[in-house]
């Protein structure tokens, strides 16, 4: 048997075909209690493409994109309206002039292909977003009954918070700096996770030492309502 020493040693050897290693790693603290590849965790596909930058260009599109739409409405002060409407008139007035153009110059007009939106792509869009919207009732509900006070605090703090930042922040920047999040801090934890983990383990650790004296000292002392017992079904 060897000893935790000679588990870590063998860890950062590589040595990973010993049963020894695979138990040791599956020990590891890991974010969330998470066993999946990050990939997996955002849901895999090309959106966990895009935020793990596994298609530099494709990515690269997409954030300087949404950084170019913050610009202009934070920066600039660009209307949403205004700009769309600019926008269609410069993209119309362009094939309109590139259509007319080909007739004097005996080319083939552009290819403008129909963009349809299919009833599919509809039913799945609305099926997930039913899932989440129902997944959020359900979580509201349970917090509202009372019968997760660490959640019910979880809860309350992350809204606090995110009042706060709204005194400083507009939703649209709150947004974009939640994008900036998503296209950052997943791929840089993908890369440092063997450090990042460990060292989350360790704050988790004193925050839930912590928790158990508040839960001691005050949640043990919140006076409750008796709890009802289920009916044993015959």
């Amino acid at each position: 048997m060897l000893d935790h020493e000679d588990k870590v040693e063998s860890v950062i050897k590589g040595d990973d075909s010993s049963d020894e290693t695979a138990s040791f790693k599956s020990k590891v603290y890991r974010i969330f209690g998470r066993e999946k590849p990050v990939h997996k965790v955002l849901g895999g596909g090309k959106p966990a493409d895009v935020f793990l930058w596994k298609n530099k260009k494709v990515s690269g599109i997409v954030f300087g994109g949404a950084t170019v739409v913050w610009f202009l409405f934070e920066v600039m002060e660009y209307y949403f309206l205004t700009l769309v409407c600019h926008g269609l008139i410069a993209s119309l007035v362009i094939m309109f002039l590139w259509s007319n153009a080909t007739t004097f110059i005996n080319k083939s007009p552009p290819k403008i292909p129909e963009v349809s939106i299919s009833e599919e792509l509809v039913r799945q869009l609305a099926a997930s977003l039913r899932v989440e919207i129902n997944s959020a009732f359900a979580v509201i509900r349970q917090i509202a009954l009372g019968k997760d006070l660490k959640k019910f605090l979880s809860v309350m703090t992350g809204l606090w918070i995110l009042s706060i930042l709204g005194t400083y922040f507009n939703f649209l920047t709150l947004f974009y700096i939640g994008l900036v999040v998503l296209f950052t801090v997943p791929v840089l934890y993908e890369k440092y996770e063997d450090k990042v983990d460990p060292f989350v383990g360790k704050v988790m650790v004193e925050i839930k030492k912590q928790y158990a004296v508040f839960d001691a000292k005050v949640l043990s002392k919140i006076p409750r309502g008796p709890r009802k017992e289920k009916k044993k079904t015959q």
